[in-house]
């Protein structure tokens, strides 16, 4: 029982010692973190970023961004005060384990006399025993202590253990418990009844618990934890034709929307909402009684989370009751992952050929860079000489309609200062902005790995590298998105399309955020890349160092397979969408020449072809024509006695003589056009 009672009692030390061995490297990394580096802001001080808390954190040298969140601070300094309520428990308020000291609990000096040590126990005696004082502690102590004490220093066998081995009984055993407090320990007398059902219930219970749920909740999620009925409806609902402005109604059709509760409350403060946002749900005018009876006849979660969206999207957030404050922030917090998920389904294979849809793609990233910013997609519409409308501005700080319609074609300073009316510290914040909106570009390049040239039916590699570049100089950052209530990665979208047949031949996701896995990444598909072309280990290790240094100044790899299509010549649209910031997207054209493929299926007669891709001038048609007629007439014509003796030979029914080979023929495959 003694034991138990020790180890009871060392139970606060173990979870000090548990709590501590964590927190205290950790708190020391942090420290070290913010003495030794030295940080700087890059955000706008406007109202809006202020009041969003997203932006009070900085950002230090080399783009590294602190996660020393708030809550992060908040549960540092939490487990510091645990820590030390346990340090003044254990020294103040806990029993003190106290070794067995006979000497000291009869008041004598060690070496005292049998007389010294009897006239002692008799005084403790007068005062602890349990004839002279009833107390339960005294008679305790009295039994556990002053007599165990007592017997020790008068036996002789005892006496003599104790100062061999320092105990009365003699060489003790080593002995080993588990600290834990004493109510897990005994319940009215019987050792270990609680002990057995927390075995039992941590143990045992609780891990069935847990597979349980996240069983029942994996059958119901997918790995992006989006709903598997999610995902059919998006594939259900996407369309070839999706405009940006339809893919709203694909959008909030998610399973995850339809569990947001529609309460009885919400009736009368929705009919304000939609009075607000009416303009942005592309309701005809003409009928609008039909149109708005239509609205509201749809599923009532549809009508939330639409009017919650667009209170998002036309700023007028301030304006909902707490209940659809929540219910708007669980809407917008899922937006990002459900729409990573409907662009998935826009660029899936749909076609014969294995291309994704080219339209519903860019309408989901352009629906994603206006609900990241707060801006309704009808201000994306090309007014007043800006061909993407007046949407870029609006994730400007200070800026809004009524400051759009004062702007005139002026410089910066003095659009800002003047026409604006801009004071000197909100033109600062827009260049602190400015500063951070990134500048993308792109190289491509078209090949098969090991050939020249593309024909039919050939595995293209496409070898892309994305850069991105900002004014003050950082690579990872966060968009400057005051309105969206969430922190929020930036991510591009690279997609490889044909513009007319709405194809989407190639695409890929592509994140700025994390250097070291692009550093693995673009390490690996070098080295396979260069390994398949038949380069040795020097070549291979500088090719290999040099896409290390390109990810290293902000560059990422992309790379991608796919099938080239039939023989023709295709203008084919690199399009780099970037999913949180408008007006940063970027296009170019790439050209893609694939040859018919010939019968022997070797490329002799098409390796003196024009480059495959060229990003730049254009080779004219009928000098191609006519080089292929030249290479045609060398290599396959015959000339005209050889057709005479074929002819004679078909007339007295014999089989002519087979020509000879020509010493240069790689490939019979134009020939099979003449036979």
């Amino acid at each position: 029982m003694a034991a138990s009672e020790e180890n009871s009692a060392l139970f606060p030390i173990f979870i000090l010692t548990m709590i501590a061995l964590p927190l205290v490297p950790y708190t020391i990394m942090q420290l070290c973190r913010a003495a030794s580096k030295k940080a700087k802001s890059i955000n706008c001080q406007c109202s809006v970023c202020s009041r969003s808390g997203k932006y009070r954190k900085s950002i230090f040298k080399k783009a590294i961004i602190s996660n020393f969140s708030t809550w992060s601070n908040l549960t540092l300094v939490l487990l510091w005060v645990i820590m030390g309520v346990l340090v003044y428990y254990i020294k103040n308020i806990n029993r003190e384990i106290q070794v067995f000291e006979p000497f000291s609990i009869l008041g004598v000096q060690p070496g005292a006399s049998d007389s010294e040590i009897k006239k002692a126990y008799r005084r403790l005696s007068v005062q602890y025993h349990p004839d002279k004082n009833p107390d339960p502690d005294a008679h305790k102590y009295f039994v556990e202590s002053i007599a165990k004490a007592y017997q020790a220093l008068t036996d002789p066998i005892s006496r003599e253990n104790f100062e061999k081995y320092g105990h009365p009984d003699g060489r003790q055993g080593f002995q080993m418990g588990i600290a834990l407090p004493q109510f897990l320990l005994n319940i009215d007398g019987a050792s270990g009844g609680i002990l057995l059902l927390w075995i039992v219930g941590v143990c045992i219970l609780l891990p069935l618990v847990v597979a349980v749920a996240y069983l029942s909740r994996s059958s119901k999620y997918t790995g992006n934890y989006v709903m598997h009925q999610t995902l059919s409806a998006y594939y259900y609902f996407m369309k070839p034709s999706l405009a940006p402005s339809k893919i709203m109604d694909v959008l909030i059709k998610a399973a995850e929307y339809m569990e947001i509760p529609v309460r009885r409350t919400d009736g009368e403060p929705l009919q304000k909402l939609f009075m607000l946002v009416r303009s942005e749900l592309n309701l005809d005018l003409k009928n609008i009684k039909q149109e708005q009876a239509k609205f509201w006849k749809q599923h009532p979660a549809l009508v939330k989370t639409e009017l919650l969206i667009q209170s998002h999207l036309t700023r007028q957030t301030a304006t909902l009751t707490p209940e659809l404050q929540h219910d708007f922030k669980r809407v917008v917090e899922l937006a990002p992952r459900l729409l990573d998920e409907l662009m998935k389904m826009a660029v899936i294979p749909r076609t014969a050929q294995g291309h994704g849809w080219l339209r519903p793609a860019v309408g989901v990233v352009e629906l994603s860079q206006c609900i990241i910013q707060a801006v309704p997609l009808s201000a994306r519409k090309a007014t007043g000489g800006y061909a993407e409308g007046i949407a870029p501005f609006l994730q400007l700080p200070h800026f809004n309609e009524a400051v759009m319609k004062k702007i005139a074609r002026k410089d910066r300073a003095e659009l800002l200062s003047q026409a604006a009316g801009f004071s000197e510290s909100q033109v600062q914040d827009v260049e602190s902005v400015l500063d951070m909106m990134p500048s993308i570009t792109v190289e491509v390049s078209c090949g098969t790995e090991g050939e020249e040239g593309i024909q039919e039916g050939d595995i293209v590699t496409v070898q892309a590298w994305v850069g991105l570049q900002r004014s003050n100089g950082l690579v990872r950052a966060l968009p400057h998105a005051p309105f969206y209530p969430f922190h929020k990665e930036e991510n591009c979208w690279f997609l490889l399309a044909d513009q007319n047949s709405n194809n989407v031949w190639f695409s890929q996701k592509v994140s700025f955020m994390d250097e070291a896995s692009a550093v693995t990444a673009a390490s690996k598909a070098i080295e396979e890349t260069m390994e398949g072309s038949g380069a040795n280990a020097k070549e291979t290790s500088k090719a290999v160092r040099e896409a290390v240094e390109k990810v290293k100044s902000g560059s990422r790899l992309v790379m991608g397979k796919f099938q080239a299509p039939a023989e023709g010549n295709y203008n084919l649209s690199c399009y780099l969408l970037c999913d949180s910031w408008l007006g940063c997207d970027k296009k170019s054209g790439v050209k893609v020449k694939v040859v018919k493929r010939t019968r022997a299926g070797t490329r002799g007669g098409f390796t003196e072809e024009g480059p495959v891709v060229e990003d730049g001038a254009e080779e004219e048609e009928e000098i191609e024509e006519e080089e292929y007629d030249e290479d045609y007439e060398s290599e396959y014509s015959e000339d005209e006695e050889d057709n005479n003796t074929k002819r004679e030979s078909r007339a007295n029914g014999k089989a002519p003589a087979p020509a000879p080979a020509p010493a240069s023929a790689s490939s019979s495959g134009s020939g099979s056009d003449d036979e």
